[in-house]
């Protein structure tokens, strides 16, 4: 049901749909930590990506440097959240705000 959802969404232009990583629910060590004090993961799973930035050549598309399922770094603050009919928490990035990608 989630890949009907997502596949529903394409993001315009440079924009960026990513998943953020959930944080740690419980330390290695087996403790419970309280939902308040988890931090914000810097990290997520790109879902969908757009066209691209225009270029100063008219409708000619810079092609984005990420793709759908590659994993990124993300900054602490920015991006457009949107909660889909998944129930599902997402955020919208311009992929200038993406910081890197990594394996």
């Amino acid at each position: 049901m989630a890949a009907k959802v997502i596949k529903k969404i394409m993001p315009m232009l440079d924009r960026i749909l990513v998943q953020r990583a959930e944080p740690m629910a419980t330390t290695e060590g087996g403790i419970v930590v309280p939902e308040d004090s988890r931090t914000k993961m810097m990290q997520g799973t790109v879902i969908a990506v757009g066209p691209g930035a225009r270029s100063n050549q008219g409708d000619v598309h810079v092609p984005p440097l990420v793709k759908a399922g590659d994993r990124v770094l993300l900054p602490e603050y920015g991006g457009t959240r949107v909660r889909m009919e998944d129930d599902k928490e997402y955020i919208l990035f311009r992929e200038s705000d993406i910081l890197a990608k990594y394996e």
